[in-house]
């Protein structure tokens, strides 16, 4: 009796199978040929987070405050910043981030007292090294604009 029961759960298993099979032989595709096209990211999509530039200032609005790297939980950001007059506030010339430790928690985005960080589009970030990760975001602006 089992070899029966067996032959006849194997070929109901065989016909779900060919069900599931059958159903999406006639949906969409929805798969990407990537690398060869690219997809269009959602604006939900939450990438790496990199500086806004705002329009107004034509700069990123970063004053290293500190707080994006004090709320870091992976400790993965450093800030350096300086003054341009005693009495001004600090300008961000260095934003580091080790992308390759990040978790993208967020806690950095909505931190930060200026609004300057902001979660990327980008997905392709893939290199060779590990140091590639670790990357500045100001210079990164900087280059992005020239």
């Amino acid at each position: 009796m089992g070899y029966w029961k067996d032959i006849v759960l194997g070929g109901w298993s065989l016909i779900e199978g060919m069900k599931v099979t059958g159903r999406a032989l006639f949906k969409p595709v929805v798969t990407v040929q990537y690398p060869r096209r690219h997809l269009e990211m959602s604006p939900a999509y939450r990438g790496h987070i990199e500086l806004k530039v705002f329009p107004e200032t034509g700069t990123h609005g970063c004053i290293a405050c500190g707080t994006c790297q004090r709320v870091c939980p992976s400790h993965v950001i450093k800030v350096q910043g300086v003054k341009a007059h005693a009495r001004s506030g600090k300008i961000a010339t260095h934003y580091v981030i080790d992308y390759t430790r990040c978790s993208l928690c967020g806690l950095c985005v909505e931190s930060c007292p200026t609004q300057t960080l902001k979660f990327s589009t980008e997905y392709e970030l893939a290199s060779d090294s590990r140091w590639d990760g670790v990357v500045d975001l100001v210079l990164r602006m900087e280059e992005s604009r020239s």
